[in-house]
């Protein structure tokens, strides 16, 4: 497949850069896969689109205050952004190593140390190039993680424009985190699960549709472009993620009384996929996954999915064709243009139904 079919004009100011007033504000395209028609909604009727049996997926993973501002001697500023931890975070560890991306990166230098507040050091370890190093975080008289939290900033996408010191960064604090996000590692938000509050979770509930949770820690590589001119030969880059053993139960309960397999975002996709055999049936487990969902890959075991408008030539958007046709998503993003849909993490959303 060619590259080029992932690439669409956005107008800049289609790019949202604030949530609508209320997470249930936002609208809601439908995309109806059987007939290839196209509907307008919100999000608020969200939970009259699911049917009783259904299981609604939600990826809970919590995104880490892992923007670090610092100042140089000479005073310039320094600003390190957290992308993974070498090694699993332990609770209650006094130091942790991570990798990172350091400005401004051609005048640091190895064993730099900065004070990034709360008592938490920075020190610049090695260079892996462009700008990426490996960094050691210690905390004065205590663990490092409380500290860091305290410390550090939400990390916004690169399309989300703040700077250091904006009022609604304090709103971001909120906002750019779902309600119900509870592990911690992720460097930027599952943006479907942005849309739910806690009472439209509980419509969704009355309505006879079980809730299950997966754990996927969104990388920064969920923001590069396919560099490639062939989909197929794109180098996707690796994710974490968990899969419990209660959610995979309710994956084969959901298909033993005829209910869907509900997907909020990719990332419950590239999750339950990967758990997945080609029989459907779902295996609890965790690890890195690398797997690459494009038009023509099949899908084991997600018969729906909710997910906002993603960047073009992006491995967002190649699995969302991927799903719903190539054809049919690409018709779907030039009406949400010409409708006026908001785009990326803090816009609007698309409902793909089976």
């Amino acid at each position: 497949m060619n590259t080029d079919l992932l690439d669409f004009d956005l107008p800049e100011e289609l790019i949202a850069q604030r949530p609508a007033e209320r997470r249930r504000d936002a609208r809601l395209m439908m995309v109806d896969r059987g007939s290839g028609t196209i509907g307008h909604r919100g999000i608020a009727d969200f939970p009259s689109l699911l049917r009783e049996g259904d299981l609604l997926v939600l990826n809970d993973t919590r995104v880490i205050r892992g923007r670090l501002r610092s100042q140089r001697q000479t005073g310039g500023a320094v600003e390190i952004f957290l992308l993974s931890p070498e090694v699993p975070i332990a609770p209650g560890a006094v130091e942790e190593t991570w990798r990172a991306l350091a400005r401004p990166s051609k005048r640091l230098r190895e064993g730099d140390a900065f004070d990034v507040g709360e008592g938490v050091s920075a020190t610049l370890l090695r260079s892996e190039g462009d700008g990426h190093w490996a960094v050691r975080l210690s905390a004065s008289g205590g663990p490092v993680e409380p500290a860091r939290e305290r410390a550090g900033e939400i990390p916004l996408p690169p399309y989300i424009r703040r700077s250091a010191g904006d009022p609604k960064l304090v709103e971001d604090a909120e906002r750019y985190q779902t309600v119900y996000a509870r592990q911690p590692g992720s460097v930027a938000a599952p943006t479907a699960g942005l849309h739910f509050d806690p009472e439209l979770l509980a419509e969704v509930r009355g309505r006879g549709v079980e809730i299950a949770r997966v754990t996927l820690s969104v990388g920064y590589g969920t923001f590069s472009p396919i560099r490639t001119d062939v989909v197929e030969d794109y180098d996707i880059h690796a994710e974490r993620y968990s899969l419990p053993q209660a959610t995979a139960d309710a994956v084969a309960e959901a298909r033993a009384r005829g209910g869907r397999v509900v997907a909020v975002g990719t990332t419950s996709v590239r999750t339950l996929e990967t758990c997945a055999s080609e029989g459907g049936l779902v295996r609890a487990g965790e690890g890195e996954t690398r797997i690459y969902i494009y038009p023509g890959r099949p899908f084991n075991v997600v018969d729906a999915l909710l997910t906002n408008f993603h960047l073009p030539r992006s491995s967002l958007l190649a699995l969302v064709m991927a799903f719903g046709g190539v054809d049919l998503v690409r018709s779907a993003y030039a009406a949400a243009i010409a409708d006026r849909y908001r785009f990326f993490s803090y816009g609007d959303a698309m409902f793909l139904n089976g």
